[in-house]
């Protein structure tokens, strides 16, 4: 760290030990006449970092003339030396968090060190999996990663966007930009004459990092597909552009919260963003809020009486000026109060951006908008209303010994390197299969893949779906789209005939490694209905493609 001590008119040799040695001798006075605050004995830090006072929201405005409650050091020294021993230049780390934040948010900070964001324990579990690596069963978490062709794979290609992964740069790039602890969220700029703001106001760009990746999310949200150049089977005549870290999407259709003014926080809830719900290896159950909790007859609390004990800090909130009798919804998952949602006496609920904008209505599920509703209980909204999903029907991975490759946990480049090549790539309408929960949902190509180690005697093959929340809610698909479609169950593209009353399929796409065609998760006849599925899911069974198929002429 460079530290510039004197302005450009000191230039000389002779002003510069002059301005040392004045330093030097008034120092200790000018320590001994600073005001003392909770949780520093004084505050000489700021005779260096002046700027550093200002910026702090309202919330964290105490530790203004406290830097050492977060920072550490000592800020009754005379030396620098001694002034920054044990110094903490970024607290937010999950190395420091659980004694800097975890001051006054120890719960959180728990939540967040045992969350899937830290430990990435689901995509560490089926990675070892994929690699037939049951071995390492028990240990999934990305602090476990060993040197295993799995754990390799992970730590050059996977871990970067873990919560843990330091981060010590002080700019954001919302491409990039990776890691951090509780950084990496509650700090939206790195502004350069003041302190940064810690701030509960969490901007999209902080999820875009992470969330652009793997499922797309932050893509999707936003209306942006990932795309390969060359690529014609896009389904769209959308020019190519470019992000910032190189990668090429083309236009389609955002989510309607988007358009609509919504950011990641107005439905992701600090329950679930924050390990309130991660008590399992699977995402979806870390997840708090569901489409029923603002669309459907909400649960709902006042905002003053009988509001949950565990989510009291969240009354801040409220506006000082909200009557005591306004009905918030809360989640039906944990009970986290909605605070931003207000019902009114018909049950109408509005809710107010937590970034700023105006006040949205927000639609009421009605039976009469939803046709043949009993027959379609088992349907999950985003099985209709997903208007396109992020699919990859191809790739291929291959371990190179003599090349060389960052490792994310070391953060430096170690011998080996692992080589991705990807074809196939498409966004529309997804295949649908049935969830743990027992829902229809839109499920993805987790993996269809072959992987090539020089360990192994030969390469392994992989096809595994997905359950897939994707982020691009919109009008309902239409009937023929899921009775009519070969892709929908799960089938790949082709053509369905139905002979003497039976079907037929004929694939587009030729077999490949494990006998289906290379954008199937399962065949007509069921025959391999396990293929890609375990106990959380699975393609239709032959009796369901039949009904499915039947059901509309």
């Amino acid at each position: 760290m460079e530290y510039q001590l004197l302005r450009p008119c000191f230039s000389s040799l002779a002003a510069t030990t002059f301005l040392c040695k004045a330093v030097s001798l008034w120092l200790p006075i000018i320590l001994l006449l600073l005001p003392l605050h909770a949780g520093a004995s004084s505050n000489g830090c700021l005779i260096c970092h002046a700027n550093e006072a200002d910026g702090f929201s309202q919330k964290h405005e105490f530790a203004r003339q406290a830097c050492t409650t977060c920072h550490k050091g000592d800020s009754t020294a005379a030396e620098l030396p001694q002034a920054h021993r044990a110094l903490v230049a970024y607290p937010g780390d999950m190395a420091h968090a659980s004694e800097a934040c975890g001051g006054c948010h120890a719960q959180r900070v728990s939540g967040v060190e045992a969350s899937q964001m830290q430990t990435g324990k689901g995509m560490v579990a089926k990675t070892r999996e994929a690699f037939g690596e049951i071995h390492a069963i028990g240990m999934t978490s990305i602090q476990s990663l060993g040197h295993s062709p799995a754990d390799s794979l992970l730590r050059k290609l996977c871990v970067s966007c873990h919560l843990g992964n330091s981060k010590h740069a002080h700019a954001l790039d919302v491409t990039r930009d990776r890691g951090g602890g509780c950084s990496a969220c509650h700090i939206n700029n790195y502004p350069q004459d003041r302190h940064p703001a810690l701030t509960s106001r969490v901007e999209d760009g902080r999820c875009f990092g992470c969330h652009s990746r793997s499922g797309r999310i932050s893509l999707n949200y936003t209306g942006l597909a990932e795309a390969i150049a060359g690529d014609t089977d896009t389904g769209e005549k959308s020019p190519l552009l470019q992000l910032a870290d190189g990668r090429t999407v083309i236009k389609k259709q955002s989510d309607v919260h988007h358009a609509a003014g919504l950011s990641c926080i107005d439905c992701h809830t600090s329950t679930g963003l924050m390990g309130g719900r991660d008590n399992s290896q699977h995402q979806r159950q870390a997840v708090d809020i569901s489409c029923e909790d603002c669309h459907g007859t909400p649960q709902t609390i006042t905002s003053r009486e009988l509001w949950p004990d565990e989510h009291d800090k969240l009354k801040q909130y409220l506006a000082p000026d909200t009557p005591p009798d306004t009905r918030i919804p809360v989640t039906h998952r944990s009970s986290t109060p909605l605070w931003h949602i207000r019902l009114d006496e018909n049950g109408n609920a509005t809710l107010k951006p937590k970034l700023g904008g105006p006040a949205r209505l927000i639609p009421r599920y009605s039976s009469a908008s939803h046709a043949l509703e009993q027959e379609h209980q088992q349907l999950h909204c985003s099985a209709c209303h997903s208007q396109w999903a992020p699919q990859c029907y191809g790739c291929h991975i291959e371990y190179d010994p003599a090349g060389k490759q960052k490792d994310h946990l070391l953060k430096h480049a170690t011998a080996g390197r692992w080589n991705e090549r990807r074809w196939d790539v498409r966004s529309d309408l997804p295949p649908l299969g049935v969830a743990a929960d027992g829902m229809i949902r839109p499920f993805v190509p987790g993996m269809i893949m072959s992987v090539a180690h020089p360990d192994w005697s030969e390469e392994r093959f992989q096809r595994q779906f997905t359950a897939s929340e994707p982020h691009t809610t919109g009008k309902s698909r239409s009937c023929e789209s899921c009775h009519h479609s070969s892709k929908a169950l799960g089938l790949g593209r082709g053509r369905l005939i139905l002979k003497e009353r039976t079907w037929h399929f004929v694939p587009e796409q030729e077999a490949i490694q494990d006998g289906l065609p290379g954008d199937a998760w399962t065949t007509l006849s069921a025959t391999r209905s396990d293929a890609g599925s375990n106990q959380h899911n699975r393609p239709f069974t032959q009796d369901e493609m039949v009904r499915i198929l039947e059901a509309i002429p």
